[in-house]
């Protein structure tokens, strides 16, 4: 109960429903509870109408005795029917009160996970696979409504059912009483086990199924790798193979489930019998009415299902409380990335790397080491280097994606910790890498969050990204959806899209990180004379391995191994015979040859 704890405030804030819910469940027991002393008084009834009815046997008085009976029978089953009515509308506001506040619960819990999630830093995302992230705020969520929902509903039921029937029964007849109740704690104890086998057997199938919908999504997502590589057999024969162990491990659940309700037969069964047995000799003995061995009976039944459900609803607490340990996990893990002043001003765009050096957290790899450089505001800068040189991370620490191991990093000579993250990246249009672009339609993804843009913002934003035409290619244009991840494009295309998207915002620092990388020699060069005029007046970050897309940019910094081995102008670098010229001569050599 120590992990569920955090529920607590969920509790009080919804602390009407639960105290609604809990006095509807008093009424409604009550009205569960008095029809069996109804049915006492019925029986007892049958039980002394039968002997006057045939002591007057041949007299007027039958008649009336008949006539009386019948009168008083309908009475009480229209009372009966009466409580029925009335237990059930307030088991309607049972529900009405308690579920709708698990329900209410977990759309806030969900609502917090997910807005926690937004706020981790790039290294969580790093240590922990999507997958794991999505259980947490869907399949543990679940299983920790329903400790809010039935287990609390049923458990307060149980409570209030004890406390109302148990002195009752005991008051009525201890001996009975005590053989009445004796075979309920191990129809519980029962159940527990057995729903113990069934949820771990359960879990078992959930993990079988996600990897059977893995196994298929990946088979889906690469079928064109599979048709070209003519190995449709091999992914059948393993599919088959995913699929026999989901079957068995269906048919072990089944096997378990089959045993399930026969247990709580028999021992309701037994019970039964164990209350018309010792009923019996106690109404022999004169100290019970067969009205009370009804009564019983139905006393029994009321309490076998909240008996039956405590199994349950311990099986439910545990599966929650593992579940709200692992939410737990995650929502008392902190984001380092704050402000320390949160500064809120426009930028100019000036940039300042000093002596910045960067090991990642979640593995240990040094990525940048005594880097040192600025960028004045409307100065364009291109940084090169080979694969892992740090070229990536340079644009990470700038959005600050990430903060420094050793060193600062300035922007119009505020240090970048002591701005507002939103404001900060508000500022900044960046073209990641890994280009991502929404499940979506063309506008929506240039526009990306921004509201009020006019048509002619998002034209020209995609003119400049010289994307423009290929929509207009598009029979629906820019309502065009470009499906899950932008499959539906080339990677030019959605590079070129990425790049409006940056555009829109008309931002004070641009940041081009490998953004040209997937498109032909023809479009990089109409790009670039569009950002010629882009980056007036504008700081600019280009990031390439490509020389043609840094070239034209004031200065360049070469990158290896985390660290800058050369800076200058394209001119100057190639007078220098260094990595650069190395590097512009091997891509020369390449472009030749494709020629």
């Amino acid at each position: 109960m120590k992990e569920l704890g955090y529920l607590n405030k969920y509790l009080w804030k919804y602390k009407y429903h639960l105290l609604l819910g809990m006095l509807f469940t008093i009424i409604s027991n009550f009205f569960l509870i008095l029809p069996a002393q109804i049915v006492r008084y019925a029986f007892n009834l049958v039980e002394e109408t039968i002997d006057l009815f045939f002591i007057y046997e041949g007299f007027k008085a039958q008649d009336e005795i008949y006539s009386i009976f019948t009168f008083s029978i309908l009475i009480y089953g229209a009372l009966i029917l009466l409580m029925a009515f009335l237990r059930g509308m307030f088991l309607f506001l049972v529900r009405q009160t308690i579920i709708v506040m698990s329900r209410l619960i977990e759309y806030d819990l969900k609502n917090e996970i997910y807005n926690h999630y937004q706020s981790l830093p790039l290294s969580f995302y790093r240590r922990n696979n999507t997958g794991d992230l999505m259980a947490r705020i869907s399949e543990d969520v679940s299983h920790v409504r329903m400790y809010l929902g039935p287990g609390i509903m049923y458990g307060i039921n149980l409570i209030i059912l004890f406390i109302m029937i148990i002195p009752y029964m005991f008051y009525v007849n201890e001996r009975l009483t005590f053989y009445t109740l004796l075979p309920l704690p191990f129809l519980s104890i029962s159940i527990y086990f057995v729903n113990n086998i069934i949820n771990r057997r359960s879990e078992q199938i959930q993990r079988s199924l996600s990897q059977l919908s893995t196994f298929v999504q990946e088979a889906f997502s690469g079928i064109r790798v599979l048709k070209a590589f003519v190995r449709e057999k091999d992914s059948y024969d393993n599919f088959e193979k995913e699929s026999e162990s989901y079957r068995t491990k269906f048919l072990r659940l089944v096997r378990v489930e089959a045993l399930f309700f026969p247990l709580i037969l028999a021992l309701i069964g037994l019970s039964n019998i164990i209350v018309v047995y010792i009923g019996g000799l106690e109404v022999v003995e004169g100290a019970l009415t067969k009205g009370n061995i009804a009564e019983f009976i139905l006393y029994l039944n009321m309490l076998i299902w909240p008996v039956t459900s405590l199994g349950w609803i311990t099986s439910i607490i545990q599966r929650a409380a593992a579940s709200q340990k692992r939410i737990n996990e995650f929502l008392y893990t902190k984001t380092a990335i704050i402000s320390t002043a949160n500064l809120q001003k426009e930028v100019n765009g000036k940039i300042i790397f000093d002596n910045v050096s960067l090991t990642y957290p979640d593995t240990g790899i040094q990525a940048l080491q005594g880097i040192s450089f600025e960028v004045k505001p409307g100065e364009s800068l291109a940084i090169i280097g080979t694969t892992g040189s740090g070229k990536s991370t340079l644009a990470n620490l700038v959005c600050r994606l990430y903060d420094t191991t050793e060193g600062t990093v300035r922007i119009d000579g505020e240090d970048i910790k002591a701005y507002d993250l939103q404001g900060l990246r508000n500022q900044i249009g960046y073209v990641p890498q890994d280009v991502f672009l929404f499940s979506d339609t063309i506008r929506n993804n240039v526009s990306f969050g921004l509201k009020g843009i006019a048509e002619e913002q998002i034209i020209e934003a995609t003119q400049r990204a010289d994307v423009y035409h290929n929509i207009m290619d598009f029979p629906k244009q820019f309502d065009t959806f470009v499906g899950e991840r932008g499959i539906t494009l080339s990677g030019g295309q959605k590079q070129r899209i990425s790049i409006a998207r940056a555009l829109i915002r008309n931002p004070k620092i641009l940041i081009l990180d490998d953004s040209l990388s997937a498109v032909d020699t023809k479009t990089e060069n109409a790009i670039l004379n569009s950002l010629k005029e882009i980056m007036v007046d504008r700081t600019t970050i280009i990031i390439s391995h490509r020389i043609s897309s840094v070239k034209l940019a004031d200065r360049i910094l070469v990158l290896d191994d985390g660290k800058i081995v050369e800076r200058g102008t394209h001119e100057v670098l190639l007078a220098q015979n260094g990595v650069y010229k190395e590097l512009y001569d091997k891509q020369l050599q390449v472009e030749e040859s494709i020629d």
